[in-house]
């Protein structure tokens, strides 16, 4: 299947109005095309000087355009055989895990599919039910409150202050925005500080709904290593960054901690070029037992500001989320948000701030279980799978798993054919790398693992003997 140069000018609608260069808004209003399935995976694109004489651009623009959405993986080119969106040409027998990975991650799947790509608790612990019902009696007592609070519940706001001063971090209730979530949170601060066409530097690899959130701004996203190696650098050139983004304690999906001595050479470094460098401590509390970890990268500078929220550490269902930062920063947050959104659920807010005074005692409580799971999760791999690559982490909740060969994408294919959903590496790396990784988590049971890693082994001879697309093998247990 292919479209006119004509027809898709046409479905672009009115794609150069905005702010910024013309090859970023138009590769951003492509990718919308794909994303919302009016390109389907296989269709041919217009080759490059047709399409730029439809659009009346230079041939550069389109150029430029394609080539950020094949950073992206949402399109591929080849010489002699044109530009495609990707994915199959054809309907699979079972979905995809084609981009963009965040979105698809939260689709229901097959029953018989273990989900090793979206980490994040199962289910809700018995806690939460117990600040449900303590929510619900506050509930009653409310004569004169209408319900909305766009920067968030007070009492929580409080509770997550109280948290980052406990934590080494001198914070006052209104230097806290409460979000619906994590993902809420880094999308207000792009729409905020991301001017179309700026620049956000990021680590290569990194958390997808972040990358996500800035490319819907039409960023450009420079990318550094993990721990935002040369950071220096970036902040010092001539235009400066708009954003960066760092997850600076488990990160996501490394594992990696980043040292004292670094969290403070970032933060005084964004410090003195004026930059907004975002720390995502979502994962912060997920340490192993016996580990110790340094304290928020803001404490060691006023332009950091800090993401927080409970889908990790208590349940995802739980849609609370913060963002700790300078007073201007919150106040400018919160008229954009008011615009949005005029508040967050208000039980669901009162439940949470019953849970932050007992986070950490909380997540202390099942550090030994989720290490158990995390050494058996390896052994299983080092058993079955001794060339993989699969280096151990001191907390959070992924492994990122280096095949010996071949790419994640299309394991990813033959994995999902034979039982078992995996993140592709490429897919949380805006600089085009990370091909030859996958992400997994440790968060099923110690059974489910093994189950897990018999099936990746069954998919992985099937891959190496280019046999990916037969039917799967039988499995041994149902999930």
């Amino acid at each position: 299947m292919s479209i006119a140069p004509a027809e898709l000018t046409d479905r672009l609608g009115r794609w150069s109005a905005g702010r910024g260069p013309l090859y970023l808004l138009l590769a951003a209003q492509l990718r919308r095309l794909i994303d919302e399935g009016e390109l389907p995976p296989g269709t041919a694109l217009p080759p490059d000087r047709a399409f730029a004489s439809a659009l009346a651009v230079g041939r550069g623009t389109v150029v430029a355009a394609y080539e950020q959405l094949r950073v992206e993986c949402r399109i591929i080119r080849r010489q002699g055989s044109g530009t495609r969106v990707a994915g199959p040409s054809r309907p699979e027998p079972r979905p995809t895990t084609g981009s963009p990975v965040f979105l698809h991650l939260l689709e229901p799947q097959d029953d018989d599919v273990i989900l090793l790509a979206c980490a994040a608790p199962a289910s809700p612990p018995p806690i939460l039910l117990s600040a449900y019902e303590r929510a619900l009696s506050q509930l009653a007592t409310i004569t004169s409150d209408i319900g909305y609070h766009p920067s968030g519940l007070w009492q929580l706001r409080r509770a997550v202050a109280d948290h980052y001063t406990h934590r080494g971090l001198p914070t006052d209730p209104d230097q806290v925005l409460i979000t619906n979530g994590g993902q809420q949170a880094l999308s207000l601060l792009a729409r905020a500080f991301v001017e179309p066409g700026g620049t956000v530097v990021v680590e290569a690899p990194t958390y997808p709904g972040a990358l996500e959130a800035f490319r819907e701004q039409t960023a450009s996203l420079q990318t550094l290593p993990v721990g935002l190696d040369g950071f220096e650098s970036a902040a010092r050139a001539a235009r400066g960054p708009d954003l960066a983004y760092l997850v600076s304690t488990h990160h996501n999906p490394t594992g990696a901690v980043l040292p004292s001595l670094l969290r403070r050479r970032l933060a005084v470094a964004a410090a003195h070029a004026d930059v907004l460098l975002i720390d995502d401590e979502v994962l912060a509390h997920l340490a192993f037992p016996g580990q110790r970890i340094p304290p928020p990268v803001a404490a060691f500078g006023a332009t950091v500001v800090s993401v927080g929220s409970l889908s990790k550490s208590v349940w995802g269902g739980l849609r609370i989320g913060w963002i700790r930062a300078a007073r201007r920063v919150i106040d400018r947050l919160a008229r954009l948000r008011a615009v949005h959104d005029l508040g967050g659920n208000l039980p669901a807010q009162l439940a949470a701030a019953y849970l932050l005074p007992r986070l950490e005692g909380l997540c202390q409580d099942i550090a030994a279980d989720r290490q158990t799971r995390h050494d058996h999760l390896r052994a299983e791999l080092a058993r079955r799978l001794p060339q993989w690559q699969a280096p151990p982490v001191t907390g959070g909740q992924t492994l990122w798993v280096r095949l010996p060969h071949g790419d994640g994408d299309s394991f990813s294919q033959t994995a999902l054919r034979h039982g078992v959903a995996v993140l592709p590496g490429s897919g949380l790396d805006a600089s085009g790398g990370s091909k030859e990784f996958i992400r997994i988590h440790f968060l099923a049971t110690p059974d489910t693992l093994s189950e897990a890693v018999h099936r990746l082994t069954t998919a992985w001879h099937a891959y190496g003997d280019g046999h990916d697309g037969g039917a799967p093998a039988p499995r041994s247990m149902a999930i």
